[in-house]
């Protein structure tokens, strides 16, 4: 990570999902993920790629970045999380089995050291 020039904390916003950049509400399948930086992470630039993978069992969503794609360059390993305050990940009632129905698509992206 420190090739990116980032460190354990840093922060981005991002769209959750790129498919859904001006939805509201959002809504988000088991499986992998697609989102997109609207700020600069380290020296990934706004619309860097990300890919991860979207967990909805319980009463949050997880989401977990593996993978960066920056407009001009290749693919890089990343380690980094989707994340809110105040429990805006969580899904809503009506949200059906494999899915979360979410307020908004806008999260933050932090840098983690490993998934827990």
């Amino acid at each position: 990570m420190r090739i990116l020039r980032m460190r354990v904390g840093d922060a981005a916003d991002a769209h959750l999902d790129a498919n859904q950049i001006d939805a509201s509400p959002v809504i988000v399948y088991d499986g992998p993920l697609e989102s997109y930086l609207t700020e600069s992470l380290g020296t990934l630039e706004p619309g860097t790629r990300l890919y991860g993978q979207a967990w909805t069992g319980g009463f949050q969503v997880v989401v977990r970045y593996y993978e960066a794609h920056p407009p001009d360059g290749d693919k890089v390993p990343i380690c980094a999380v989707a994340r809110l305050g105040r429990g805006q990940m969580r899904k809503k009632p009506e949200s059906k089995p494999g899915s979360a129905l979410l307020e908004h698509g806008a999260v933050s992206v932090f840098v983690v050291d490993s998934f827990r």
